[in-house]
């Protein structure tokens, strides 16, 4: 008897095409953790490490997927934004968390980020620097924080699965960008990551900026960090001691409203 080819239409396709199903599928798997190994696919598609190792190689040729060298990891690549450029509405992390920060400002006065993982940086993807009367810049969307200088990278970092954490450093390590500077020092960075970890929140590398200074905290969801919150003050006016006394209790209250207003949506497609 012969047997179909697995890319074959079958039942479970319900009448679609089963090899489309399975590059969706993977692209999905792709999206939900920043780096994964084929092992990783596998596990959480189910989808066999032959047919996955094909897709990802058909993906890497037409730029949706790059590749870690040192660790044979996959992540999303800047070519999958041409598949959204037409999708108009926010991810849903952003639209849930609009009016937590929205409320943080109107309390606090001071401009409130709410920033993704994009590779090796953390990026700026909501801000309430228009409604703020104290901030240093006119806006701060899509620009790129460093994930081991920035207390939006720290916060992401020290709190994710470790080994993503290892994969990212990786890639974090070949940017040759001055600010990631730390990543070159793996005993130093440890000892930041620890510390973060024990105080349950992230500050920015003082040498970054003299003018201001930035708290930040993880926002979970799924046992991962789906995004990092931070809230930005003028060094002048209070140190980082006082800051954190004043304001992060309500950032960590900000976070977890974030992260419970996720589990009640439903999952998002992409």
């Amino acid at each position: 008897m012969t047997r179909p080819h697995p890319d074959a239409p079958d039942e479970r396709a319900r009448g679609g095409i089963r090899s489309v199903e399975r590059a969706i599928e993977l692209l999905q798997a792709l999206n939900r953790q920043s780096v994964s190994s084929i092992d990783d696919l596998h596990r959480r598609t189910g989808i066999p490490k032959s047919t996955i190792a094909r897709l990802l190689r058909t993906f890497e040729a037409r730029g949706l997927v790059a590749q870690s060298v040192r660790f044979g990891a996959y992540y999303l690549a800047s070519g999958v934004a041409s598949l959204c450029c037409g999708y108009n509405h926010q991810p849903q992390v952003i639209e849930v968390a609009t009016p937590v920060c929205d409320a943080l400002t109107r309390e606090f006065k001071w401009p409130v980020t709410l920033a993704l993982l994009d590779v090796d940086a953390m990026v700026v993807r909501y801000s309430t620097i228009p409604q703020s009367p104290l901030s240093l810049l006119h806006s701060s969307i899509n620009l790129r924080r460093s994930l081991v200088g920035r207390a939006l990278g720290l916060a992401y970092l020290a709190f994710c699965d470790p080994q993503e954490r290892e994969f990212i450093l990786d890639v974090v390590r070949r940017t040759g960008r001055e600010e990631d500077a730390l990543a070159h020092d793996p005993q130093g960075l440890e000892r930041l990551l620890d510390e973060t970890r024990r105080q349950g929140y992230a500050l920015r590398v003082p040498e970054l900026s003299q003018q201001s200074c930035t708290l930040a905290v993880p926002v979970f969801h799924r046992g991962g960090v789906a995004a990092t919150l931070g809230l930005t003050w003028f060094s002048s006016v209070m140190t980082s001691t006082e800051a954190v006394d004043r304001y992060l209790a309500r950032l960590v209250e900000s976070a977890d409203r974030v992260a419970g207003a996720l589990g009640r949506l439903k999952p998002d497609p992409v």
